[in-house]
């Protein structure tokens, strides 16, 4: 007899262990296991603080025995796959889980490399690719402080009364940078200092950035590198995002995304910013306020049109109205363009409109446009600034593939007009007025040629006619190697770029009226040859762990650099095409992890050395680090949906602007870092509630940073006949009101709250 209850128990308990636990206090939980829709085999299913689990098949599904109408949390992890827990209380139901690859990056569709849609992983150009969760770990009111974070990418401040700045790529200024929306050229000219602000974030869906040689596809500006910023498609946005956040300081930043449909064929994506910072602070005592004030709206439209035929058509349009100041703290509308109490005081309107409209052919035609207006009304002091840029582009391509060659080919014409009020547009010996009109006419073509599915080669060619400088020719090269499993990449780069500048437009410091700007001759284009080699390797861990590093080598050496001499005269800006070699070369390391643990995130290191002839003298850069550092790192924890970020750089000495052998202000910059920290916790499936502290240990420049802040006039300053300042008692270092020597932002400590709301 008991050998018969010890047989039925026994297959019962059999039974049970077989799935058919539901009569003992057991569920049968039934799921499966996908990635963008590919079923992922092999996946490790357990049930957390317990010893029961199993693994996926071939298709991606899973069974497992869970306890009966209880809470549990499965963990799910994969090699090569982000490790996720899920809480489950209702085993009736079928589960589908979506897993995010480690290194999802790589399969990023990018443009900016070839003009042309691929995954990131099989560009020749090497794009790297930082989506908005990357921003978000540092929430910022623009996306020129947004990029403080992206190795070897530094957004530098170059006044410290009205904080205007430029993008720097491998220790290359501002004018060498491109800066695109959407592929298309809309941010340059005046917008290049004026204009990074505004967009709103709420619409971004990443930013794609090109170290090295870009002119051959891009043109004039693609010198140094470009950035792309990528807005969302329609098709794929949240219906409502909203984001906002505020500071101690008294900031206010509010970025709202709307999605809409109208009719059945057109999606519509609308995005407004809005920016208030209206507290004049001057913690470090010299009399002007340590942060621009500002008021800023931006209204962003984007529209798409679903064709019959799948072929893209959109466009896109962008208005920004912007008044900042800054100055003494006790200035106000009524002194502006005064000269009793200083201001920095700077209205700008500009509108951009734009658009992507693939032909309705069968070979690959797509033709590309926009065109801007920018309008700045700007007071420096009593020095007025009047200016007006317009700026159309058009872009015509055809795509062809014949056998195992991809043909790019395209024609391009840009026009610029530029008027403003300095004697940059004045008719040579006279007053009377002469805008700047500048057309650009220019063909290229590339051939990606795969020799096999681990190598390819692309060779391009671009040709400009420049209405005042003729022609110029931009050749590059790009070679990619791969291993099969694309664990290891190298790529190649070789290129020729051209830049054609117009100081007024480009260095604030030629605006400010602090300095009288000085042309020794007729400025030819700039010529740069480019060279980078680029490794990525990436490795997987048998327990879910990843980690990979891109390392990069560059080498960039001008010809006609165009330098601006601010020490040879203390109140001039002596510009001219530099007749020595100007050298910009480097290393730069980034290493990307995800742990199975949920720590993230991303550490890089750039050493460079950036030096120019100048004066018979071979000297480092002014305001170039000769090392920098950034950091991205951040933590889940997962039972409580919170994550806590930590974000920040670190930077090397650099070469200050001094006046003049007498100035005794620190020749090079101390060693600086900001540092942030956040905590993010998400409520339910739409709201998202974010905190931290900024610039964690309250780093700012010298109170001395802005000379003779006290006499902004100069009514104390003796000049002799040559236009040098005389030393005087009063002023024994021979100074000028000059706020240009600026290395790092002055805005000290702050705690910031925000919340974002979205509905898919």
């Amino acid at each position: 007899m008991n050998r018969k209850f010890i047989i039925i128990f026994g297959i019962i308990g059999l039974l049970s262990l077989g799935g058919y636990g539901n009569l003992f206090g057991q569920n049968l939980l039934k799921g499966k296991i996908e990635s963008k829709g590919v079923p992922i085999e092999f996946a490790s299913i357990l049930i957390k603080d317990s010893n029961a689990g199993t693994m996926s098949d071939s298709l991606g599904v899973f069974e497992i025995s869970v306890p009966k109408e209880e809470m549990i949390t499965l963990q799910i992890s994969r090699i090569g796959f982000k490790t996720i827990q899920r809480q489950i209380r209702n085993a009736a139901e079928f589960l589908r889980i979506e897993m995010e690859e480690l290194d999802s990056s790589l399969d990023e569709v990018v443009i900016s490399g070839t003009l042309e849609q691929v995954s990131r992983s099989a560009s020749p150009v090497p794009v790297e690719v930082y989506k908005d969760s990357f921003f978000k770990a540092n929430p910022t009111p623009s996306i020129f402080e947004s990029l403080q974070t992206v190795n070897g990418v530094r957004p530098q401040i170059n006044c410290n009364i009205c904080n205007t700045g430029d993008i720097h790529i491998n220790g290359l200024e501002g004018p060498y940078t491109m800066i695109l929306i959407d592929g298309m050229p809309i941010v340059s000219g005046l917008a290049t200092v004026y204009g990074l602000t505004g967009i709103p974030q709420s619409l971004v869906d990443r930013i794609e950035v090109v170290k090295g040689p870009a002119s051959t596809l891009y043109g004039s500006e693609a010198v140094g590198g470009l950035i792309n910023v990528i807005t969302k498609n329609a098709l794929n946005a949240p219906l409502v995002s909203l984001d906002y956040f505020g500071t101690s300081w008294g900031e206010h930043n509010l970025d709202l995304g709307v999605k809409s449909q109208w009719g059945n064929n057109i999606q519509s994506l609308t995005g407004l910013n809005l920016f208030n910072y209206s507290n004049p602070i001057d913690n470090n005592g010299d009399g002007m306020t340590d942060l621009t004030l500002a008021k800023r709206a931006s209204l962003f439209q984007k529209i798409n049109w679903l064709r019959n035929s799948k072929k893209e058509f959109n466009l896109a349009g962008r208005f920004v109205y912007e008044d900042r100041w800054g100055g003494e703290t006790n200035w106000n509308r009524e002194a502006r363009g005064g000269d009793q109490i200083y201001g920095e005081s700077i209205y700008t309107k500009r509108w951009e409109l734009f658009g992507n409209y693939e032909l309705p052919v069968r070979q690959g035609m797509n033709f590309q446009f926009s065109v801007n207006s920018h309008d700045q009304n700007s007071a420096y002091g009593d020095q007025l600034y009047l200016a007006k840029q317009s700026i159309a582009f058009g872009q015509l391509t055809w795509n062809q593939t014949l056998g195992n060659h991809q043909f790019l080919s395209g024609l391009a014409y840009r026009y610029t007009f530029y008027d403003d009020n300095t004697p940059a547009t004045q008719q040579f010996g006279s007053d009377e007025n002469e805008p700047s009109e500048i057309h650009l006419p220019g063909i290229f073509v590339q051939d990606e040629i795969k020799f096999s599915p681990a190598s390819t080669l692309l060779l391009g060619l671009r040709s400009d006619f420049n209405s005042i400088h003729g022609v110029i020719l931009s050749p590059r090269m790009n070679l990619k190697i791969q291993s099969q499993d694309q664990s290891s990449i190298f790529r190649f780069s070789l290129g020729n770029g051209f830049r054609v500048a117009n100081v007024f437009t480009e260095d604030h410091a030629a605006l400010t009226g602090a300095r009288e700007v000085v042309f020794m001759e007729e400025l030819n284009p700039e010529r740069s040859w480019n060279s980078n080699i680029n490794l990525i390797k990436k490795f997987y861990t048998d327990g879910g762990d990843f980690i990979s590093f891109d390392a990069s080598a560059f080498y960039t050496q001008f010809s006609n650099r165009i330098v601006p001499d601010y020490e040879t005269n203390p109140n001039q800006i002596i510009y001219s095409n530099l007749s020595g070699q100007a050298i910009s070369k480097g290393v730069s390391l980034t290493s990307t992890l995800a742990l199975r643990n949920g720590f993230e995130g991303s550490i890089g290191m750039t050493l460079m050395d950036v030096k120019l002839d100048q004066n018979g003298e071979r000297l480092q850069q002014l305001l170039t680090e000769r090392f920098s550092a950034v950091w991205n790192l951040g933590y889940q924890f997962q039972p409580w949906k919170m994550s806590v970020n930590y974000t920040g750089n670190l930077y090397s000495p650099m070469r200050l602007p001094l006046l003049g052998e007498l100035d005794s202000r620190a020749e090079f910059s101390p060693w600086w870092s900001i540092q942030n920290v956040q905590l993010t916790k998400q409520l339910g499936d739409r709201f998202e509630l974010y905190g931290g502290v900024k610039n964690l240990l309250n780093f700012t420049p010298p109170a001395n940073s802005i000379a003779r802040a006290f006499d902004p006039f100069d009514r104390g300053v003796e000049f002799g006949s040559d236009g040098s300042v005389i030393p005087t008692p009063n002023n024994p270092e021979a100074l000028t009101f000059d706020p240009t020597y600026m290395f790092a932002p002055n805005q000290g400590i702050r705690g910031f709250l925000g919340v974002r709301y979205t509905i898919f």
